[in-house]
Order: structure tokens, then C-alpha cells, then sequence
């Protein structure tokens, strides 16, 4: 029997820099690369470049959307879930993702941080939460994806 693929949630603003947006491509594409499959809030910014990144190497992507249209959800999505949730949303994604990176963000980024680290995931961030205790800091987006693939492993 096939070992699963991994799920990886990348998490970050829906508005990010260029540098934010070229990281959360190439963490999306590197994690592609290595079989897994990408779960996001399935919108713009951090979470559209990491979907595009993932399906430019042929991944797979899942979106758990704030709202009830599937419409919502940014073109690189393959199966995006409406949720009806809103922000509350941002609790499945980490749920759902083994291991969860972050990419610069603002407070719903936080808020899934902590609780990623509360579910007792392992937490990667570029950018902006990387002093959040618990939190593994790295500098560009072949740490980020090594660093957590190292300790999936485990």
C-alpha cells in the first residue's frame, strides 16, 4: 500500500509583498516536488502564490474557503470547500495540514499559528512570526520546506 501524502498547510495575509508572494510560490512548488498536498484559505496573496507554486509542479491543492462560494477561491485551487465560517476558518486549515508554514501574514496569521502550535503541529515561518516561542525560523523557502520535512520524518 501507498504511504499518503503529506498534508502541509501554508498560511499567510491575503495581501503579502512580492518577496512574500515569490516565498510562498516557490515553498508551494518545493512542497509539490516532494508529493504533498497543499492546504490553504484558498484566496489571494500568500495563499494564491503557494497554490500556484504547487500546481506549476503538478500538486495537488485544497482550499477551506471563509465564505459558502466556491467561486471565491483563487484559480490554482483544485477542490475548494466552502466553509461558512469565516475567519473561524483558519482553525481547519492548521487542523488539516501535518505541518504548517507561514508566510509574513498579519493576525489571522497569528491566530493560526498559535493554534497550529496548540494542536501540536510543527510550525515553520518565513518572515514575520519566526520569534513566536515554538515557531522554527528560517530565511527562504528551501529551509522552510526543509526544515519542516525533516521533522515530519520523525
Amino acid at each position: 500500500m501507498d504511504t499518503p501524502s503529506p498534508h502541509i498547510a501554508v498560511i499567510g495575509a491575503a495581501q503579502c509583498t512580492a518577496d512574500g508572494y515569490r516565498a510562498a510560490r516557490e515553498i508551494g512548488r518545493q512542497l509539490a516536488q516532494r508529493g504533498a498536498v497543499l492546504i490553504c484559505g484558498g484566496r489571494g496573496g500568500v495563499m494564491e502564490a503557494a497554490a500556484r507554486g504547487a500546481k506549476e509542479a503538478g500538486g495537488v491543492t485544497i482550499a477551506l474557503l471563509p465564505g459558502e462560494d466556491p467561486a471565491e477561491a483563487n484559480p490554482y485551487i483544485d477542490h475548494p470547500l466552502p466553509t461558512g465560517l469565516g475567519i473561524a476558518r483558519n482553525a481547519l486549515v492548521v487542523r488539516a495540514g501535518q505541518g504548517v508554514i507561514a508566510v509574513e501574514g498579519g493576525y489571522g496569521t497569528l491566530s493560526e499559528v498559535a493554534m497550529a502550535l496548540k494542536l501540536g503541529r510543527v510550525v515553520v515561518a518565513l518572515g514575520r512570526w519566526a520569534d513566536v516561542e515554538g515557531v522554527i525560523a528560517v530565511h527562504d523557502p528551501e529551509e522552510a520546506v526543509a526544515q519542516l520535512w525533516s521533522r515530519l520524518a520523525r
